[in-house]
């Protein structure tokens, strides 16, 4: 089993860097920012916590569709994941890595580890196959009680 823990936000960032380097697309100054806050909070964050932050960081209101373009192309670029079951955002532990998203997300306090664990992608790949499904996007999210939620 691979869970990590995700880097060091400077590191991170570098890394972040680099990836839209290569790729040609660019880190504007609000996608790090969103970046920024998504790997500087402890917990998965919304687009209207994010666009909260920002409002009030910028002393001016920010645009709902101007967070979520950011959050977009955090997504598209392997950056940042999303939680479905909280509608929320974490960064990517590995992001020059390109990988389906496992997780499990405490219910009680809503942290969230990300795991890659390869057997459980093939698995899932497999069944898609003796369905004749293609899969687009592959996320596991589990449920359940954290180490200190359950202490």
């Amino acid at each position: 089993m691979n869970a990590t823990r995700p880097p060091s936000l400077s590191s991170n960032l570098a890394a972040a860097e680099q990836l839209c380097a290569q790729r040609g697309a660019r880190l504007t100054t609000l996608r790090r920012r969103v970046l920024e806050l998504v790997w500087g909070s402890e917990k998965p964050l919304g687009a209207y916590d994010i666009l909260a932050v920002l409002s009030e960081a910028d002393r001016r209101r920010a645009a709902p569709p101007t967070v979520y373009r950011a959050l977009g192309f955090l997504l598209d670029n392997g950056l940042v994941h999303r939680i479905a079951s909280l509608n929320a955002f974490i960064g990517c532990s590995h992001p020059p890595h390109h990988h389906a998203g496992q997780f499990f997300i405490c219910r009680n306090c809503h942290s969230v580890m990300e795991m890659e664990q390869g057997s459980i992608h093939q698995a899932i790949a497999a069944a898609a196959q003796s369905f004749s499904f293609a899969i687009e996007q592959q996320t596991v999210e589990v449920s359940g009680l954290c180490a200190t939620c359950r202490a």
